[in-house]
């Protein structure tokens, strides 16, 4: 299968489940899972800046990893919404995505498809980033929720 049609096919598909999403929970964990693809695009671009990777294909006409856009913010919205609240839970979830990501999908199957290659870093140092950015995710939801505050009738 072509290169394009996989990174594409990733780009879109990964949104279908959003639609059977209540609306309540996507409003909740957007704030966080947009902070993520900001985050995820910063790492990516340092990355390939300090040549700790380097993607050799994009979706066109992007610039940057489909998954950035799609499966990571999706990925997120679905562990917090099963997870938010228990940190162990939450913590242990993370962990195995992270695992997976950096071993199984871009150490093993981008790698194989000639999308992306480590240089300086490996699934290990990715996972590790990876680890981080969830935990600073969890706090920063943490935060999002203390921030919301009910006005009543009156707008007091």
């Amino acid at each position: 299968m072509n290169n394009q049609v996989i990174l594409w096919t990733l780009g879109i598909v990964p949104w279908l489940p959003m639609f059977f999403m209540k609306k309540e929970n996507l409003k909740r964990f957007m704030p966080t899972a947009l902070l993520s693809v900001i985050m995820s695009l910063l790492v990516v671009q340092i990355g390939e800046v300090l040549e700790w990777w380097v993607f050799k294909e994009y979706a066109y006409p992007l610039r940057s990893p489909s998954y950035v856009y799609s499966l990571n913010p999706i990925i997120t919205i679905l562990i917090f919404r099963f997870t938010y609240r228990r940190i162990w839970l939450y913590l242990v979830i993370d962990a195995i995505a992270n695992l997976v990501f950096s071993y199984l999908y871009i150490g093993y199957f981008l790698t194989i498809r000639g999308i992306v290659q480590y240089l300086k870093f490996g699934a290990m140092h990715v996972f590790i980033i990876t680890t981080v950015m969830g935990v600073l995710l969890y706090w920063y939801q943490m935060w999002q929720e203390g921030i919301f505050v009910r006005i009543n009738k009156d707008g007091l």
